[in-house]
C-alpha cells in the first residue's frame, strides 16, 4: 500500500473543517487510506450514534468499524455529493478509500459518506458542488433529497401572507 504521507496532506478545508488533499497527481483505483478504528457491537454503535459520533461505518449484520480514532487519519476526509474516492470495504472487513478518478495535486479528496434519509436535515451539504442535493446522503437517495431541497427553497421563497383586513369579533 502507498505511504499516506507522500501522498495526502491534512489541512484547513473549504468544505469543513480539515480535509486531506493530494500531495502529487493520482490514478484512478489508487488505495490511498485505510479508514481503521474500534471494532464495535451494533448496540455499541447505536449508543455512540446517539451521542453524536458520525464516524461509524457499517461492516456487516453484526459488527461496525468507529473510526473516532486518533490513527485514523480518514477520518479527516470529508462528504462530497460528487466524490473523488469511495470508502471500499474488502472482504477481511477493512475499509480502504480509493481514488474513483485521476485527481490532480492540490485537489481536496473527498468520498460519499452514505448516510440514509433518517434526520436528513441534520446533515447539510457544504461540498460546494455543482452537483450538490443540499444534504450528506448515499447517492441512491438524491432524488428525494433534491426534492426536500427544492421544496424549502420554495417554502422560503414565499412571501408572507398579508394581514387581513377584516376585523376581529
Amino acid at each position: 500500500m502507498p505511504v499516506t504521507e507522500d501522498l495526502v496532506l491534512f489541512t484547513d478545508s473549504p468544505i469543513h473543517g480539515r480535509g486531506g488533499f493530494a500531495r502529487v497527481d493520482l490514478e484512478e483505483e489508487i488505495p490511498l487510506l485505510e479508514y481503521s478504528g474500534e471494532r464495535i457491537s451494533k448496540e455499541e454503535s447505536l449508543r455512540r450514534c446517539l451521542d453524536g459520533n458520525t464516524r461509524i461505518f457499517h461492516l456487516d449484520e453484526q459488527w461496525d468499524l468507529d473510526g473516532d480514532v486518533e490513527t485514523n487519519e480518514a477520518r479527516w476526509l470529508n462528504h462530497s455529493c460528487a466524490p473523488n474516492c469511495e470508502a471500499r470495504l474488502e472482504e477481511d472487513d477493512r475499509i480502504w478509500i480509493t481514488t474513483l478518478r485521476p485527481i490532480s495535486a492540490g485537489e481536496e479528496l473527498t468520498f460519499n459518506y452514505g448516510y440514509d434519509l433518517e434526520e436528513l436535515e441534520a446533515h447539510p451539504c457544504q461540498c460546494g458542488k455543482p452537483e450538490c442535493v443540499g444534504y450528506i446522503v448515499a447517492e441512491e437517495f438524491y432524488d428525494v433529497a433534491r426534492r426536500r431541497m427544492n421544496q424549502a427553497r420554495e417554502l422560503s421563497a414565499d412571501p408572507p401572507a398579508a394581514p387581513s383586513s377584516q376585523s376581529q369579533p
